[in-house]
């Protein structure tokens, strides 16, 4: 009797419900559209703190006909200068508030070289804008305006999120202000090579971002900042970059204390470590970053990194690839002590490197002279027919001209085409320094160790002032 009481009560609610939603369509559609979904909230929260930056940079240009022409300028002399006319270049781009007393988080881009910055709040307020400090590796900037009591928005950790995670994007694109796109976290650790941008460890994001996004917040569903708004494939839909707010954090602490980053710098060059790389020197996981250049006098060579050292966790986190390695290097600060756990010659082994700031440049060094290469091996190449390639001895003027700074090694002079060789990537030019882990110290070392490579080769090239791996099957 009591359970078909209970159907009984059920049964009235569900017609009542039924009832008031044919009764009243409008208000229940707009209750479902808006029942759990918190952007707009959002939105409404962080707003004030996400502002407009306009920039204007003076810039000459020469109005006479033939510009770049020696003879005309030669004709005109200093009446030349005549034509020239300087005129305003304008900029656009977003930013958002770090601190109440008027500290703002940019793009390095956005502002870099502006003779005038002006910052547009919310409000419809306008100030003018300093740079307090710039960081063109990261593109990141902090500006100042004079003003007091502003909302700022709170930084999350961009570690957290996961992939498919919703994102909010606000900011200034194609001068359309406040402009609000959604879309979801597409990839982490992307990398990006372009001709002023050359990253690891981007979020990547579907949520629309245009040219005027640049230095706005990417935002999680906690209204937090994990991203800062950097770059888009101008050719592509739905594919935009932003700096995982844990980088920027940092390096907008040392803008604010210092008004310069001190990156930590270890002094090394790394690539994947590919299944082909793994099996040749017997690992047992294709986790790890390699080494595959040491920079002499460096913070790596003082702590006795080699190349083909096989990194495999820094600072007691896994090293996953060599973008984890590049990542969590440039998360620490020049003078920090940072221990790794790598793998040689198929054991493990603990390093402990104390980093420093980045030089401006590494110079090469010169060669030292040739060991154990004659005359004779010089002038009649030999062919390794299992690799195809052509190979001989390194003379010291070959050595000067590549600036190369190790002794051994054999040069390539040709590489046979749809060879293992041309697949592995060598080019004429290289200098062969190892295979599988060996020296190379002449021709005849060479040509044996090939001829005991049974499928998986290494090899460790120098090319273009520093080493590198190439892996690959002899099959």
């Amino acid at each position: 009797m009591k359970r078909s009481a209970r159907s009984c009560a059920l049964a009235t609610v569900f017609i009542v419900a039924l009832a008031l939603t044919c009764l009243y369509p409008g208000e229940s559609k707009a209750r479902d559209i808006y029942t759990g979904n918190p952007v707009a909230e959002i939105v409404e929260d962080v707003s004030p703190a996400v502002v407009n930056i306009d920039t204007e940079t003076m810039v000459t240009r020469s109005m006479a006909p033939f510009p770049d022409d020696p003879i005309f300028r030669e004709f005109f002399g200093e009446q030349f200068e005549k034509f020239n006319r300087t005129t305003p270049m304008r900029g656009k781009g977003s930013g958002f508030i770090v601190t109440d007393d008027g500290y703002i988080l940019t793009n390095n881009h956005v502002v870099e070289g502006a003779d005038k910055i002006t910052v547009t709040l919310s409000s419809g307020d306008v100030h003018t804008a300093e740079i307090i400090g710039s960081d063109p590796t990261f593109d990141l900037a902090v500006i100042r305006i004079d003003a007091d009591d502003l909302p700022v928005l709170e930084l999350g950790d961009s570690d957290a999120v996961r992939v498919g995670e919703w994102v909010i994007a606000i900011g200034n694109p194609f001068g359309f202000e406040s402009s609000v796109t959604v879309g979801v976290v597409s990839a982490k650790n992307r990398s990006v090579r372009a001709r002023n941008l050359n990253f690891d460890g981007f979020l990547q994001t579907d949520a629309a971002i245009n040219p005027g996004n640049s230095g706005g917040p990417l935002l999680n569903l906690d209204g937090r900042v994990v991203g800062i708004n950097t770059a888009i494939i101008p050719y592509a839909q739905g594919i935009g970059f932003a700096v995982p707010v844990n980088m920027a954090r940092q390096i907008m602490d040392d803008l604010l204390k210092y008004g310069k980053v001190r990156r930590g710098w270890l002094g090394v060059r790394v690539q994947p470590l590919t299944r082909d790389f793994a099996e040749a020197y017997g690992l047992e996981s294709e986790e790890g970053a390699v080494i595959g250049d040491v920079v002499q006098g460096s913070p790596a060579d003082r702590a006795g990194l080699r190349r083909g050292d096989v990194v495999i966790s820094l600072a007691g986190k896994p090293v996953r690839d060599y973008r984890d390695l590049v990542v969590a290097v440039r998360q620490h600060l020049a003078g920090d002590r940072i221990e790794m756990q790598i793998i040689r010659e198929g054991r493990k082994m603990k390093i402990s490197a104390k980093l420093t700031t980045s030089p401006g440049s590494v110079p090469a060094e010169e060669g030292s002279e040739s060991t154990g290469n004659d005359q004779t091996e010089k002038k009649r190449p030999p062919v390794t027919e299992k690799l195809g390639v052509s190979v001989e001895a390194v003379d010291q003027k070959q050595r000067k001209q590549d600036k190369a700074p190790y002794s051994g090694g054999v040069y390539v002079i040709s590489v046979e085409h749809g060879s293992p060789a041309s697949r592995l990537g060598l080019e004429p030019g290289d200098i062969l320094l190892e295979v599988n882990g060996s020296a190379v110290r002449d021709v005849r070392s060479w040509d044996t160790l090939i001829e005991n490579v049974k499928s998986n080769i290494v090899i460790l090239v120098y090319r273009d002032g520093r080493t590198f791996f190439v892996s690959g099957r002899l099959e």
